[in-house]
């Protein structure tokens, strides 16, 4: 019995200072906006039964429309959120090699930050229970760049850096899953 998880990276959200609090509340720009609406209009026909998300607003948010059109609830799963890089500020120029730094040693973390492995281990708990609980059925899910390709990664190690940085906001990946093992990745989104 097959199983398809729609992994829906977040639309484009407006950059701010990185901190707990703006990182769970950031929405989405204008053209976040837009893009959402064409994720709704991706995702309405595809006989999806549930929608979970991470609880951050921009991953929500790009959701948002396609719960309304289809009737049903948005479930907000919290090992589903971004992945906490650092208690201390990261500036742009320090992020990629930060990033690259995580991905060639997964138990590599920052000063209070996650490592690979430890946001790996927590998101994939919630796909393999998704997996569980709606086999047979087409679920969506709203999450983050590096959340997404771990979760990918679990289960094919070819999801990595380079996958994660070709991705967009938003993005769409079909994934289709015989029981716990993934068969086939479909890309969605064309800009």
């Amino acid at each position: 019995m097959k199983t398809i998880v729609y992994m829906v990276r977040h639309a484009e959200s407006p950059y701010t200072e990185r901190t707990e609090r703006t990182e769970r509340t950031r929405g989405l720009t204008l053209e976040g906006k837009m893009n959402a609406e064409r994720i709704t209009e991706i995702l309405t026909y595809e006989g999806i039964h549930c929608i979970v998300s991470s609880p951050y607003a921009r991953a929500i948010l790009t959701l948002e429309g396609v719960a309304a059109a289809l009737g049903i609830d948005i479930q907000i799963m919290e090992d589903l959120r971004e992945r906490h890089f650092s208690d201390d500020m990261i500036t742009d120029e320090e992020f990629e090699p930060a990033s690259k730094k995580m991905f060639d040693d997964p138990d590599y973390a920052l000063p209070g930050g996650e490592s690979n492995t430890v946001c790996q281990n927590r998101a994939v708990g919630v796909l393999k229970q998704i997996l569980e609980v709606y086999k047979g059925k087409r679920v969506a899910i709203g999450t983050h760049g590096h959340v997404m390709t771990l979760m990918m990664n679990y289960f094919d190690s070819s999801y990595g850096l380079d996958f994660m940085n070709q991705t967009k906001k938003p993005d769409i990946y079909r994934l289709q899953f015989d029981e716990m093992e993934l068969e086939n990745v479909t890309r969605l989104w064309s800009e």
